[in-house]
């Protein structure tokens, strides 16, 4: 596990949590709950890690939600800061567009 999801899980486990404005409108979209995806952060496994992203460091994960479905979640922390995690966005993958394990894109 990298360093940066554990300090994620870590931010996420005593509470010190955002979510986007784009975030709730995609969890409302793809019919997800802001506490499902933060009960599944502690099993997700990485995809990408975006350290040098302008504003602040993130990274995709592969999560499950409640009915163990996969989804798609983008976690960040502000530039320059050290908290809050802030759920940037969600989704459901495509499966047109990701392989079978959701984890490697087509």
């Amino acid at each position: 596990m990298s360093d940066f999801l554990k300090q994620v899980q870590e931010l996420i486990d005593i509470g010190d949590v955002q979510i986007s404005e784009h975030g709730y409108d995609e969890l409302a979209e793809d019919e997800l709950t802001a506490r499902e995806l933060l009960a599944g952060a502690k099993n997700s496994i990485i995809i990408e890690e975006y350290s040098e992203y302008s504003k602040g460091p993130c990274v995709l994960t592969l999560q499950q939600d409640r009915s163990e479905r996969p989804v798609h979640v983008v976690w960040g922390i502000p530039k320059g800061n050290s908290k809050p995690v802030v759920l940037v966005t969600a989704c459901r993958p495509d499966p047109e567009r990701w392989d079978e394990s959701f984890l490697r894109r087509r």
